[in-house]
């Protein structure tokens, strides 16, 4: 089943037959001072910086996150998300956990949304899922409760199967569902990973769905995180991941296209093909100017 998100004039497609929707992570002010700061002060230079960055770096969809302390966060993220409309044409990932940001989000955005996210929790659940259904938009659920973060396969699965039916109850199609299996880091629980893998597959089995998660997790406190980013991804797509709020180091979207290919999701190569003679005339420019 097909996932599908607009912006103003393109579209992105997620689906277990089409190529790895890959998600720029990086238009989020967690962990990035400078940046932090910039945004506390109205300036908004970094944003439109890092949406063209990202989108010349091969993202499909861009996350946006205005999540820091001290601010307004509506107007802030309402602010951000017009900035990079006025950038790049990709459609967008709405990303907080503050209702009144969501709907301010959504109530800017020219296309059709993904929000970041909604869990299995009752309350988040008739919070978020009736703005989704509102706008319109398709969202991203957590496969994870009131008890926290599930450690078994089983039990993320039981998140999901009851953030789709919920979501169902209220007009959203299944397709319209993301799940997120969650992705923790392997630094802190050394089965973190192979949990991971097993969820994905026991979702795709059992339920179909597309999804998505935060593959940087994986590697959070560790040396070399591109690396392990992007021996993950190809881990990931083929147990059946679908989509990636990630990075998009070239090691990694290098990676993910590859896998693309492999799996037979980039028919003969073309894309792959593509963007090498892409690179190799951009190679030939600089070494004659």
């Amino acid at each position: 089943m097909d996932t599908v998100l607009r912006s103003r004039s393109s579209s992105v497609t997620i689906g277990a037959d089409q190529p790895f929707c890959v998600i720029g992570e990086r238009i989020n002010p967690t962990g990035r001072k400078v940046f932090a700061e910039e945004l506390r002060n109205g300036d908004l230079s970094t944003v439109t910086l890092d949406a063209l960055a990202q989108a010349a770096a091969g993202a499909d969809m861009l996350d946006v996150n205005a999540g820091i302390p001290l601010v307004d966060e509506p107007e802030l993220l309402k602010s951000m998300l017009r900035t990079v409309q006025e950038a790049v044409d990709l459609p967008i990932c709405i990303d907080s956990s503050v209702i009144e940001a969501l709907e301010a989000g959504l109530s800017v955005y020219e296309g059709r949304a993904l929000v970041n996210s909604v869990t299995a929790e009752d309350e988040r659940l008739e919070e978020i899922l009736p703005l989704v259904a509102k706008y319109g938009a398709a969202v991203i659920g957590l496969a994870n409760d009131e008890t926290g973060i599930p450690e078994t396969p089983e039990k993320r699965l039981e998140c999901a199967r009851k953030i789709i039916s919920v979501a169902n109850d209220h007009g959203i199609a299944t397709e319209d569902v993301i799940i997120d299996p969650l992705a923790m880091t392997v630094g802190a629980a050394t089965d973190a990973v192979t949990t991971t893998l097993a969820t994905i597959s026991l979702i795709r089995d059992e339920l179909g769905v597309n999804m998505c998660l935060g593959a940087s997790n994986v590697s959070f406190g560790l040396p070399q995180r591109h690396v392990l980013n992007a021996a993950f991804l190809p881990m990931a797509a083929a147990a059946g991941l679908t989509s990636a709020i990630m990075s998009t180091a070239e090691v990694c979207v290098q990676s993910v296209r590859a896998t693309d290919m492999l799996l037979g999701h980039d028919p003969w190569g073309a894309s792959w093909i593509a963007a090498h003679r892409a690179r190799q005339a951009v190679e030939k420019e600089a070494a004659t100017a």
